[in-house]
């Protein structure tokens, strides 16, 4: 069994037909068919069946294919590692984030390394973990910081940070932000900025509305960008529900204010996570030395 024939499968796989994977290799099609029966009669099983669109795979194509990408990451985690052996390099760090964290602990994270280390370089991405942690697996990111799950990936290490604890937001100026006491119930008609439906604050929210019967939130904005939000709602009648730091830190330079809901009480933990057994390198285990210092500073102003 060759591994070049393994990773032609693995196109062939992803694309789910003959012609355009041999496309995308750049081979003819009939030497992409001729690899393909090679490995067949290796493992001594048919591994795809055709089909009217082109190809599907069987249930042992199925369990190959696992093999072979898992093969892919542990090939590309030893190319990244003799490279940083061999060539002396500090690194390229692949950093996946989600919203809210991108705008305060990574970038406080990143200056640090960047003063203490020279030549590293990032790419930072933001999204949500419906994306980062599917990614993350794949190999496409070399650690994530975002909200983790209270049932952990048993494919991911994830360290805990610190917990965010949200609340809801309003101008100084909007008619709540005097009362002593507000219900749920008394924000039923009010109007929201909030994240996109797939952030679990989002849900948790919505969450709360509908274990009261209520209708769901009314949303005028709706933006991945805290910032965003917590500006809007310092010059409007809208209501956010965000971390109460993002709101402390606001607060400094906007006119806006926690309205406290005691129903409304909710928090998540955020950490970094990485694929278990894969390589982690100096630098990544270096940002996350930095990162949960970080993150300590963030408790500690809590208190």
């Amino acid at each position: 069994m060759e591994l070049r024939d393994l990773e032609y499968f693995a196109v062939v796989a992803e694309h789910g037909n003959l012609r355009r994977a041999a496309e995308a290799l750049d081979l003819s099609q009939p030497a992409l068919s001729k690899t393909l029966r090679r490995l067949e009669q290796a493992i001594g099983a048919k591994l795809v069946k055709r089909t009217p669109k082109g190809v599907e795979l069987t249930t042992v194509g199925t369990a190959m294919l696992q093999h072979a990408q898992r093969l892919q990451l542990s090939r590309d985690d030893i190319t990244r590692e003799v490279a940083d052996l061999s060539q002396g390099r500090v690194g390229y760090l692949r950093i996946g984030t989600g919203p809210g964290i991108a705008e305060d602990l990574l970038p406080a994270t990143c200056g640090a390394l960047l003063q203490n280390t020279a030549k590293v370089s990032f790419n930072l991405t933001v999204a949500t973990n419906d994306v980062l942690v599917p990614a993350l697996r794949k190999g496409e990111y070399d650690l994530i910081v975002s909200g983790i799950p209270s049932t952990p990936h048993e494919d991911l290490v994830q360290e805990p940070l610190y917990t965010d604890e949200f609340a809801v937001f309003a101008s100084v100026r909007h008619r709540l932000a005097k009362r002593k006491s507000v219900s749920i119930a008394d924000l039923s008609q009010e109007r929201w900025a909030l994240s996109a439906t797939n952030v679990v604050s989002w849900r948790a929210l919505h969450n709360v509305f509908e274990v009261h019967r209520l209708p769901p939130p009314c949303v005028a904005l709706q933006s991945n960008l805290t910032s965003v939000r917590l500006q809007t709602v310092s010059c409007s009648n809208l209501l956010s529900f965000d971390p109460r730091r993002f709101m402390k830190q606001a607060a400094r330079r906007l006119p806006v204010t926690e309205i406290r809901v005691k129903e409304l009480a909710w928090s998540r933990p955020v950490g970094v996570s990485y694929r278990r057994n894969a390589y982690v390198s100096p630098l990544a285990r270096r940002f996350i030395e930095i990162l949960k210092a970080t993150a300590k500073e963030i408790e500690d102003e809590k208190r």
